[in-house]
């Protein structure tokens, strides 16, 4: 099973559930709200905050007949803590750490 940081870095990578995270930080809006602005299906949309929903990142509750989602940003702390441990060190060679990602994700290391 993966840890829980792997669950919310999984979430946070795609751009449609990025900018949903994003429209939830001004307010909780219904489901049918959330899915306005993106052009796709309601069901694409419901796919896209499950997903976000399992990472812990929001939360849905029913009120009556809609659904609202809530943003629940202490689900990103984790993986602001361990992102900010990047921004203390001095003279970060991001190429290589790209390849030790790579490497150690298993995925092939392009050429240089």
């Amino acid at each position: 099973m993966p840890a829980p940081l792997d669950i919310v870095f999984a979430a946070l990578a795609d751009p449609t559930r990025r900018a949903i995270l994003s429209m939830l930080l001004e307010d909780d809006m219904a489901v049918s709200d959330v899915a306005e602005p993106f052009q796709m299906s309601l069901a694409a949309i419901s796919k896209h905050l499950a997903v976000l929903a399992g990472a812990g990142l929001i939360s849905q509750e029913k009120r009556g007949r809609i659904n609202w989602c809530k943003l629940e940003p202490d689900a990103l702390r984790e993986a602001s803590a361990w992102m900010a441990g990047f921004g203390q060190m001095e003279g970060v060679d991001f190429d290589a750490f790209e390849a030790f990602l790579q490497r150690e994700l298993g995925l092939e290391v392009p050429e240089a």
